[in-house]
């Protein structure tokens, strides 16, 4: 796109930002270090510059014009955005505190009951945990870091894959019997869908697929809270499609079962998620490193029970 008109000066607009604040020539010199005629001829440069009068001069004060008001509005926002930006890649402004947005499910079942050994390792850290599904905005608050469940795009954010997510239909040991043939117990066990955003391709390619085996099933509970749906799985209510880093752990001690050798790479894996400047403050490389440390658990879990249960068959979300 071509511009007609180049930008004025950026010293007249600084001079002009501080003087239209204070409504006097003197005191944007002293916040700025120079005389007061040296922002004298700078505002009369960025006049000369526009062809319009910005102020209005009299004996002993100076106010704005129409038009002065309305450039003051967007320079001012101008020079706030810049020095956002700088902050944002110069300095940490709560070098102490570390606010991270984390997915409430992947937070209350995994992350919060290892986050003791984190504060023991960075005590002079505060951690504020924020549960949030959908993305925060980094711009208009203390956020550090994000913990998405993703496809790893964010628009003008840097995202790093945390590890990758495996989907596997689990219910509680109770419900099945090896004495019996599973479509048999299939046919009589409610199951129960996850009708979060991340979840709402499984349930037909599952369909799909069982239905090539003649194993319909039907649907009869809808939980779009994945804590939710694994207190139902505990609690004997049927059997669901679940992401394996919320039920691994429960499935190691046997309360939960896979009781069809099948799985499915979900399209959505876990990410950190921040601008590009927050992965350099030391607080965000400590949490970044011990998670890193702290997540190979999981695909260590996952290899593990791929290793003995090797009839699993993938089925491709393709």
């Amino acid at each position: 796109m071509s511009r007609s008109r180049s930008l004025p000066p950026l010293k007249s607009m600084q001079a002009f930002r501080y003087a239209a604040e204070t409504l006097s020539f003197k005191a944007a010199a002293d916040q700025l270090f120079v005389t007061q005629a040296a922002v004298s001829q700078q505002i009369k440069t960025l006049e000369q510059h526009l062809g319009v009068a910005l102020f209005e001069r009299r004996t002993r004060q100076v106010t704005l014009t129409s038009e002065g008001q309305y450039l003051y509005e967007y320079i001012e926002k101008a020079f706030r955005l810049l020095e956002e930006g700088v902050r944002g890649i110069s300095e940490d402004a709560n070098p102490n505190t570390l606010v991270i947005s984390v997915v409430p499910s992947f937070s209350s079942r995994w992350l919060v009951p290892r986050l003791g050994d984190f504060q023991q390792q960075a005590e002079d850290i505060n951690l504020r945990l924020s549960p949030s599904i959908g993305l925060s905005d980094f711009s208009d608050s203390d956020l550090d870091l994000c913990v998405r469940l993703g496809q790893g795009e964010y628009e003008g954010l840097q995202s790093e894959l945390l590890f990758e997510e495996f989907l596997i239909p689990v219910c509680h040991s109770d419900l099945f019997h090896e004495d019996e043939p599973i479509e048999q117990q299939l046919s009589r066990i409610p199951i129960i869908t996850d009708t979060g955003p991340d979840m709402d391709h499984v349930w037909p390619k599952l369909q799909t697929f069982l239905k090539m085996y003649d194993m319909p099933l039907k649907s009869h509970l809808h939980v779009a809270d994945s804590t939710s749906l694994v207190e139902a799985l505990l609690s004997r209510q049927g059997l669901a499609m679940m992401r394996f880093s919320l039920v691994y752990e429960l499935l190691q001690k046997d309360l939960l079962i896979c009781p069809l050798p099948v799985y499915m790479k979900s399209k959505y894996d876990f990410y950190l998620v921040a601008p590009a400047p927050h992965f350099q403050y030391d607080k965000v490389q400590n949490f970044r490193r011990w998670i890193k440390g702290e997540i190979k658990e999981i695909d260590s879990a996952w290899l593990t029970y791929l290793g003995a249960h090797q009839n699993f068959k993938e089925i491709k979300m393709g």
